[in-house]
């Protein structure tokens, strides 16, 4: 049975879920809930985003599961070349966690001539995270006239 109702997912590693909880449901706000797992199974979050699912496992789950796996961890980094995108709210909340947090930004927040506020960080894994918050679009005083 799958651990969430999406169609599609994307599984990744983590260290420790509770600090991958803390970020991703304390932090950013997302809707990160933790699955009700089958006796023996590994515990993981899921944050189910309108049809796509991402999931957290631990990496010694993982190996657990799959040992052929373990030499990879160390080859590679864990976050090398994954990116994700989350739309938020109160982005300026956010930014002031992340830098309390000691966490490594890439590129601050900043407001963008496209119309939304962003910012790129890195959660406690490294993998590279990009926040944005669409900037309501003001409206333009008009005379009576309507011009």
């Amino acid at each position: 049975m799958k651990a969430h109702r999406a169609p599609h997912s994307i599984q990744l590693s983590v260290t420790q879920l509770v600090v991958t909880e803390a970020f991703y449901a304390g932090i950013l706000e997302l809707p990160v809930r933790r699955s009700l797992t089958a006796q023996g199974a590994p515990d993981h979050l899921v944050i189910d985003m309108d049809g796509m699912a991402i999931v957290f496992v631990e990496e010694a789950d993982v190996i657990k599961a799959h040992p052929v796996l373990e030499p990879r961890f160390s080859m590679f980094p864990r976050g090398i070349g994954v990116t994700l995108h989350f739309e938020v709210t109160e982005i300026e909340e956010i930014s002031d966690a992340i830098m309390e947090e000691g966490l490594e930004v890439l590129y601050p927040l900043e407001l963008k001539p496209y119309g939304i506020k962003e910012m790129w960080c890195f959660d406690p894994d490294g993998y590279l995270i990009v926040l944005d918050e669409p900037v309501e679009a003001r409206k333009k005083p008009t005379n009576k006239a309507g011009l």
